[in-house]
């Protein structure tokens, strides 16, 4: 069951497709989601890059610079790509120190696990209320279902970056789950109630 059409999907991975090609970047969002679970697919792109590859898209593109999160914005045969760069944009977990730990998946680029987590739940946090936020807690509840996870690693993450508020609300996300696991195929109550029980439990220790 995929949240967006097959046509805007198959777009966005073309794009995506498209940009490897041109530039090195870091893949984050549904996206790279998606390449660590294998189970949802996404529409909008989002990626890390250096400031020569932003140069190189900007000479080839139409980029706005928004204050929201510091990033740049790109509009790619309808395909909207959002870009972060080093020691400028405002993420959770800042652009140069995901560059320091990146992982290899079928040739692209994408955070660990943990970090992936926390981007996702910042993105959560700011549009909650929204079809995206949606999308974005289907992600989170498929992260922690369908990547190794270290949870003990999260937590550190958060502690490091401040960002202890995150650890209440992956709770609140996990405790009021519900179509979230219709989107990911699973149906049986019991299996929900038995994985909410263990993943929260994981938290709490």
């Amino acid at each position: 069951m995929e949240f967006w059409n097959d046509i805007a999907i198959e777009k966005s991975w073309k794009v995506l497709i498209g940009l490897k090609k041109e530039i090195d970047f870091i893949l984050i969002g549904g996206w790279a989601c998606y390449l660590l679970t294998r189970t949802i697919k996404s529409k909008d792109i989002d990626i890390i890059v250096g400031f020569e590859e932003l140069e190189i898209l900007r000479r080839k593109y139409s980029l706005k610079k928004t204050p929201f999160l510091k990033k740049y914005e790109a509009l790619i045969e309808g395909i909207s790509i959002d870009i972060y760069v080093p020691f400028y944009s405002d993420l959770a977990v800042p652009p140069e120190e995901i560059q320091k730990s990146s992982i290899l998946i079928e040739g692209f680029r994408i955070p660990e696990p943990e970090i992936l987590l926390i981007l996702k739940q910042q993105a959560e946090l700011a549009r909650k209320d929204s079809v995206k936020g949606q999308k974005d807690r289907v992600d989170i509840i498929n992260l922690l279902m369908n990547s190794e996870i270290n949870l003990k690693r999260y937590l550190k993450l958060l502690q490091k970056f401040k960002l202890i508020s995150y650890r209440n609300r992956l709770k609140e996300i996990i405790l009021s789950a519900s179509k979230e696991f219709q989107y990911l195929g699973i149906q049986n109550p019991r299996k929900i109630k038995l994985w909410k029980k263990e993943i929260l439990g994981r938290l709490e220790k």
